[in-house]
């Protein structure tokens, strides 16, 4: 059977997905087995100049710098082809290597700060409340999560993409008026310079509350009309309404508590075996992340199932909304020929790997009210 473009893309997509999170679970787990792992907490320990196994936050630290160092350079050649090469394969991406290399940067040292501050965490409670520890690391993290959600638009995004107050009066009135008839006000109204890194077009609602923005991005307001523009946005604003945000988070804390309880039940299950010195042994993170993986990925299809049905339910809000059934059916067409969506996964494909309907479900249920 001949396969289109889009579906070509997807496949190799999903299928240095499934290598990357193996690839992962290799590196870590070889870590673990080996011995290396030991070895690097060791050597972490007396750049650090601590005791062996024993809690400092110096010696955790640079723990944390030397695994993140060993993983992100095995990761980085499938890192490149999904992240690159693919991208401009099918051209979707208008960034060049450099620019390209210069946002992964960025994302690595973010994400190494995030793990120092994790790992800092999580092995404090170990150390303190050895067996409650997985309790409060979850509280923490679960907080900083419903943190990170309100800064996204302040401290995130700015990061990787300039954003512009919105400079189209007619459009932002009725974005404005929009919202407003939503019931969710926002602060702003902006354009997100999405065109210099891609092909793509988007838009969205992001923050909460006291930071909740409209960001729209170039490549939209180059191509739509105001109409679909217009039914774009109340799909997104439909999520604030129905507090799927609020609710993913309390369904993301859900599964932090579940990682963290499976990490300490594996972990004072094999710690010995392992050769750790203690369970507050930085030697054993790659095994508290492996555990804590394995939680997240195994609960994936239920989250995704839970992600669709917020979807549809946003969409038919968005419809009854606007009233505007012929936009939204063009928006999603054409939506679907920019980003190059896979119309037609398999039922196994969309429950492992779709937060969204397929694209002909959702068009279809639009042109029911035509």
């Amino acid at each position: 059977m001949n396969e289109d473009k889009a579906s070509r893309y997807h496949r190799l997509k999903r299928h240095s997905a499934v290598i990357a999170v193996a690839l992962t679970g290799m590196v870590l787990g070889g870590l673990l087995l080996s011995g290396a792992s030991r070895v690097l907490a060791d050597a972490a320990a007396a750049w650090a100049h601590a005791s062996p196994g024993r809690f400092s936050p110096a010696g955790i630290a640079i723990y944390v710098a030397l695994l993140a160092a060993v993983q992100g350079a095995t990761a980085f050649p499938l890192t490149y082809y999904r992240g690159f090469f693919l991208e401009h394969r099918y051209g979707l991406s208008s960034e060049d290597a450099g620019g390209w290399l210069r946002d992964h940067a960025k994302g690595a040292l973010l994400a190494l700060l995030f793990a120092l501050a994790a790992a800092e965490t999580v092995y404090f409670f170990l150390t303190v409340l050895p067996g409650w520890w997985w309790l409060a690391s979850a509280a923490v993290f679960a907080a900083v999560m419903f943190g990170l959600a309100k800064l996204l638009p302040l401290i995130v995004l700015p990061i990787f993409y300039k954003f512009t107050p919105l400079d189209r009066e007619s459009l932002r009135a009725r974005l404005t008026s929009l919202s407003e008839r939503a019931g969710v006000p926002v602060l702003g109204i902006y354009e997100w310079g999405l065109g210099e890194k891609t092909r793509r077009a988007n838009a969205a609602l992001v923050g909460t509350g006291g930071t909740r923005r409209i960001i729209v991005s170039d490549t939209l307001l180059a191509e739509y009309s105001d109409d679909e523009i217009e039914v774009i946005l109340a799909h997104e604003l439909a999520h604030h309404v129905h507090r799927d945000i609020l609710t993913g988070l309390l369904v993301e804390s859900a599964l932090l508590l579940a990682a963290f309880y499976v990490a300490a039940l594996t972990l004072g299950a094999t710690w010995e075996r392992l050769g750790l010195r203690s369970p507050s042994d930085v030697a054993g993170l790659p095994l508290l992340v492996l555990a804590a993986g394995a939680v997240n990925v195994a609960a994936t299809p239920v989250v995704n199932a839970l992600s669709r049905w917020n979807e549809r339910r946003a969409d038919r809000y968005a419809l009854a909304l606007t009233k505007r059934p012929a936009a939204f059916i063009s928006a999603m067409k054409r939506l679907a020929t920019q980003n190059l969506a896979d119309e037609r996964p398999s039922r196994a494909v969309l429950w492992l790997f779709h937060t969204h309907p397929p694209i002909e479900q959702r068009i279809e249920a639009a042109r029911r009210l035509l």
